[in-house]
């Protein structure tokens, strides 16, 4: 029986819930916030839809004790800035650290010996909280990291060439946020390298576009939600299937000491092995300074 719990039904997580449930991605749901009234709104809402919806799902709420035996468990609390216009997502940190601590002790006390993928802002470094106080193996808790933010890529990619953006592979890297970058060196439309078709003036522009993207559907509703919650469903379904999916998420460097984004294999496991990626020296130099931004920020609230 696939079980999946949720933690945080702000938009996000309830969009998560939303597609689990409606997709048959899940035979049983825990849903878990803060809020006791966005918790029984989100409960009753949902089974409100079963004589309907082509799928029947068992729901619980605000139970911890149903989270001990669940397969996953997605962290998508706290609070979320509707606008963060330079990227930078450690402004949340303060309230979102406390939380990681006091989520995870909950999640420890149950025996949980699943897989957690996070979604709370700010990603890299709350994952590494979470990991911390539950104290289960780095492959068995990773986030979304990158994820989104090369999938948003590859729409700007795609868009400029007529293409389909699942036609463009390759990776955005770093921490999810201000400095994160395009490894230009690792994308390519159809097999061939970006760096054949653009120069250096048009991948500028594209990674502007890219973050300006996002900032759109920031500002016009508030906050995102549809793109993120695909991401980590589509994660969901790489565990249950043991997809060994390609992904650039969250993961734990050991050469960095912290959890950035970086390309994994995602399967039943979790994680089931990092990728090396031969990434040019200047790509390197970015992704270590983004490790270092991420550790500075922990290293303040510990």
């Amino acid at each position: 029986m696939r079980k999946v719990g949720i933690i945080g039904l702000g938009h996000v997580g309830a969009t998560v819930a939303y597609t689990l449930f409606t997709h048959g991605v899940v035979d049983t749901m825990v849903l878990i916030d803060a809020n006791e009234g966005k918790a029984v709104a989100e409960y009753n809402d949902l089974r409100d839809t079963l004589a309907r919806n082509d799928y029947h799902v068992n729901v619980y709420m605000q139970d911890w004790s149903q989270l001990a035996d669940a397969d996953i468990i997605i962290t998508s609390f706290g609070k979320i800035s509707a606008v963060i216009e330079n990227g930078d997502r450690f402004g949340e940190f303060g309230i979102n650290s406390k939380n990681a601590k006091e989520i995870g002790e909950k999640i420890k006390a149950t025996g949980f010996k699943g897989i957690i993928i996070n979604i709370s802002n700010p990603c890299d470094a709350i994952t590494t909280l979470l990991q911390e106080t539950i104290g289960l193996p780095h492959n068995k808790i990773f986030g979304t990291g990158t994820f989104l933010d090369t999938a948003r890529m590859q729409r700007i990619v795609a868009e400029e060439l007529g293409q389909d953006p699942r036609n463009v592979q390759g990776f955005v890297l770093g921490e999810h946020g201000s400095s994160q970058f395009s490894a230009w060196s690792t994308v390519s439309v159809n097999g061939k390298s970006v760096l054949e078709i653009f120069d250096d003036q048009k991948l500028a522009q594209m990674s502007a576009q890219s973050n300006k993207n996002s900032f759109i559907v920031a500002r016009g509703k508030g906050y995102t939600s549809y793109a993120i919650a695909t991401c980590a469903v589509k994660l969901v379904l790489a565990i249950f299937s043991d997809a060994h999916l390609f992904a650039p998420v969250s993961v734990y460097l050991e050469e960095f000491g912290t959890y950035i984004g970086y390309p994994a294999i995602v399967g039943k496991n979790g994680i089931e092995r990092v990728v090396k990626l031969k990434l040019t020296d200047n790509e390197y130099a970015q992704l270590a300074k983004s490790a270092d931004i991420i550790k500075e920020h922990i290293d303040q609230i510990k």
